[in-house]
């Protein structure tokens, strides 16, 4: 990179010149140097300024940039213009070979002695040329190695901490110094082991980073006097530096430890006429800590008034002696409890019995050594239920004890030795008979006459799970309404267990077979602690009627023992789904027609309307009654079985289409209904019979040709410029098509056959009728009539589709014949 720069620079090179050239006559060299020098750099001065980046610790001679190239300058130019470099810094790190153009390293360059922690790390310098005058300006950044390590100021670190030092305190740490920069600065600690610290990591606000231990377990001193840590400081080079120091942790003692004597309990014997100031026992007691915290003194605590004046203790060595006169008959026994207290208040305790000896005035003493008051129920025979021992404060055959039981139970005594009885098993035991026993120990000795004591304790037998549960009943059956709420309840099981405590805590859950091909907790569930039956979901009676399922209850023990229970559960029907009609068909695109002849008789047979109900019971129960009609007085509705028939004769005044609406109800809480509609033709003769039948089926027909029509007309106005044209081709088609429907005709068909007028039972005023097909277009003028033999059907079906639902004869699609045949009629 070059660049111009200001003339000051050629001034600073006439200053130098001037200092170098003290001894020449100022005054002319004034007067021409500066004259020179000044047009020199006003005319030629030319600057450039380049950059370049090595590594520190580079070997001397190393090559650090091609100056000639990089500044535009040849050798020759470099040679004649004496080429040099001018460095402020007392040291040269590199030197020009002006042969070559070349920046090579003179001296080793330590990036950290040049620059310390500064980064970047640079040297500058410049490049002076004569004749004519140029100055180049050269930068050279020094990059970091890692060539340092992480170092501490210590070798060790000591650290005293007392034993009673809380959880979470910090303690600060030395920090390690690592001289180079960037990612080959210290990056982390670590800390090794970590047992009883935690290490943790800090950036200060200049980026240094320091660490600190946190205590996170107690210390023990007695346990563990002192630690030794290793801290590790690594630099983030490539490979990683690391130094390490010792942290040297001492457990200051703490007065966390009381004295503990060396048995529980001591125990003595003493001869009631022994002398005073006799040594009975000594006794001791060791504390954990050191110094002045593990110094012990012994006392009496809690001494009766009567062994107060007989014995006392050493505070400083533990010894108990007596100092007083034993009357065996008195006392024969006592019970001395000794405290041991460090200076820090800190105390142990123990027991001491000191036993006097006398002849058999005495009788033997019964002591529960060993007893848990309580035993388990599955215990085979010889399990040890207690341990006793019985005493005799006498000596020799009066000093000897026999321990029985007064009652019988399935107990026995055993003797064990040193006057030791055990109290074991002797037969099974059932908790669930007999759940406890008061037993009656009797002691007596040997002597003339004998003494004897006896004891009562108090022993529980402890249950086991040897007893499953067992439901009230095997089977049960209940009932649910169809169309219930989800979570509703059915039905409470209840088990019981004779066992005892978690071993009768009973549980209940549903077992999860095939029901009606789902898995049965689709349907229900059951309440783990009360039994309760739930149903999970809506049920409808018409899908699923009944369902088994199997509940099993299930104890708390350890093996839990279950029992299974069977459950039946029927749905009951609800009045949830409305009659059916089945007969007469209802749709939309057909009507179905009764004729009634106007002869017909009271109590004629119209038709029956036949409905169905899929609920049950009362639900289904249908009833029938006429809702409305075009004549109520005519026509009446059987109430159970839906039979339409007539309730007077039929006059010349009724209207031939009669329309009839009958309402099927069944029998529920609340009733639903269902509304069928019927269509009747009062009719003695085929023509007013037909025109009645095209009344019922052909409206809609004629509403849609009408917009069609309409349609066309308006279609017909948009395209007035052809009115005319169109006009003359629309009536010759329409003739043409005519003729042809008239021969070929594709239209709907309506069959008609007339009745027999005849009611169920068979009467009826013509017994042989004629049947006729007629085939009738939109347009009724072009119609075919077909003739054909006898039938007897009462019933007329006319689709709007043209298609027939009643049987006939084959059809001849001659259109001569069925012309003449409708000319003949």
């Amino acid at each position: 990179m070059r660049e111009r720069v200001s003339g000051y620079i050629c001034l600073e090179y006439y200053n130098r010149r001037m200092r170098n050239n003290k001894g020449v006559n100022l005054g002319r060299y004034l007067k021409w140097q500066a004259f020179f020098m000044f047009l020199f750099c006003l005319l030629n001065t030319a600057t450039g300024q380049i950059r370049y980046t090595i590594p520190e610790e580079m070997r001397t001679g190393l090559f650090v940039g091609d100056v000639g190239k990089d500044l535009g300058l040849d050798v020759k130019r470099l040679v004649s213009g004496r080429a040099r470099l001018v460095i402020d810094d007392s040291k040269q790190y590199v030197e020009l070979n002006r042969n070559k153009g070349h920046l090579v390293v003179k001296d080793r360059i330590d990036r950290e002695q040049l620059c310390g922690q500064k980064s970047p790390c640079s040297i500058g310098l410049e490049i002076l040329l004569e004749n004519p005058l140029e100055f180049f300006s050269v930068t050279i950044e020094i990059q970091d190695i890692n060539d340092h390590a992480p170092i501490f100021s210590k070798k060790e670190i000591t650290l005293e901490i007392s034993e009673s030092t809380p959880i979470g305190t910090v303690f600060l740490l030395d920090t390690a110094a690592d001289p180079d920069v960037g990612l080959n600065s210290l990056q982390s600690y670590s800390l090794k082991p970590t047992d009883n610290f935690a290490l943790k990591q800090h950036v200060r606000p200049d980026g240094s980073k320091y660490a600190e231990i946190v205590l996170q377990s107690v210390l023990d001193r007695e346990k563990q006097s002192e630690h030794l840590l290793v801290l590790t400081a690594v630099d983030g080079g490539d490979p990683p530096r690391s130094g390490t120091v010792k942290v040297h942790v001492t457990v200051l003692d703490a007065n966390d430890n009381g004295p503990i004597f060396t048995d529980s309990m001591y125990k003595a014997s003493v001869a009631e006429n022994a002398a005073k100031r006799t040594m009975i026992i000594k006794v001791s007691a060791s504390d954990a800590d050191e110094g002045y915290n593990g110094n012990v003194n012994y006392s009496f605590t809690h001494i009766g008034e009567d062994a107060a004046h007989l014995f006392r203790i050493n505070a400083h060595t533990g010894e108990i002696n007596l100092i007083g006169n034993l009357d065996f008959e008195s006392i024969q026994h006592y019970e001395i409890n000794l405290q041991a207290k460090d200076p820090g208040g800190l105390t142990g305790a123990s027991k001491l019995f000191i036993d006097v000896l006398d002849a058999n005035d005495n009788s033997p003493i019964i002591t529960m050594t060993s007893f848990s008051g309580r035993i388990q129920e599955d215990s085979p025979s010889g399990t040890v239920v207690a341990l006793i021992s019985v005493q005799d404060l006498d000596s020799g055959k009066n000093g000897q004890v026999r321990l029985s039981l007064e009652q019988n139970s399935p107990f026995a005594i055993k003797p064990s030795p040193r006057k030791y009885y055990t109290l074991v098993t002797d037969a099974p035991l059932d908790r669930e008979k007999l759940s406890s026993f008061n037993l009656t120990l009797v002691a007596s000795d040997e002597g003339t006459p004998s003494l004897f004591s006896k004891k009562t304790i108090y022993l529980d037998i402890t249950d086991i799970n040897d007893n499953a549960p067992v439901f009230s009943q095997s089977e049960y059956k209940t009932y649910i309404l169809e169309n219930n709420s989800p979570g509703v309840s059915l039905l409470s099981l209840q088990a019981t267990d004779p066992d005892a405590g978690q071993n009768a805590r009973i549980s209940y859950y549903l077992i999860d077979t095939n029901v009606n091909g789902s898995p049965a907790s689709t349907f229900f569930s059951v309440n783990a602690d009360n039994g309760i039956l739930h149903a999970v979901q809506t049920f409808d009676y018409e899908q699923m009627k009944a369902f088994k399922i199997h509940v099993r209850a299930q104890d708390g023990g350890s093996p839990p023992l279950d029992s299974n229970a069977t459950v039946f559960v029927s749905v009951k029907d609800k009045n949830d789904n409305a009659p059916q009609v089945l007969y007469p068909v209802q749709s939309g695109g057909s009507v179905v027609a009764e004729i009634v002849p106007r002869s017909a008789d009271v109590g004629y047979l119209v038709t029956k309307v036949v409905a169905v109900d899929v609920d049950s019971g009362q639900n289904a129960w249908l009833s029938y009654k006429l809702q409305k009609a075009t004549d109520r007085a005519l026509f009446e509705v059987g109430l159970q079985n839906g039979e339409i028939r007539t309730v007077r004769q039929v006059t010349d005044k009724d209207a031939v289409k009669q329309r009839l609406a009958v309402v099927v109800e069944d029998n529920g809480q609340p009733s639903r209904s269902a509304t069928v509609n019927v269509n009747v033709a009062l009719a003695d003769s085929f023509p007013e019979v037909l025109s009645e039948l095209t009344d019922f089926t052909h409206d809609k027909e004629y509403n849609d040709n009408l917009t069609f029509y309409l349609v066309l007309a308006l279609a017909a106005v948009s395209f007035l410029f052809v009115t005319c044209l169109v006009v003359i081709i629309s009536v010759k088609i329409y003739r043409w098509r005519q003729s042809r429907l008239y021969c070929k005709s594709n239209l709907p068909v309506i069959p008609y056959y007339p009745p027999r007028y005849a009611d169920s039972v068979g009467t009826g005023t013509l017994q042989h009728v004629h049947n006729y097909e007629i085939y009738r277009t939109s347009d009724s003028r072009k119609s075919d009539i077909k003739y054909f033999g006898p039938v007897s059907q009462s019933l007329i079906s006319v689709a709007a589709s043209g298609t027939e639902s009643l049987p006939k004869e084959t059809r001849t699609s001659d259109c001569t014949e069925s012309a003449s045949t409708l000319v003949s009629l």
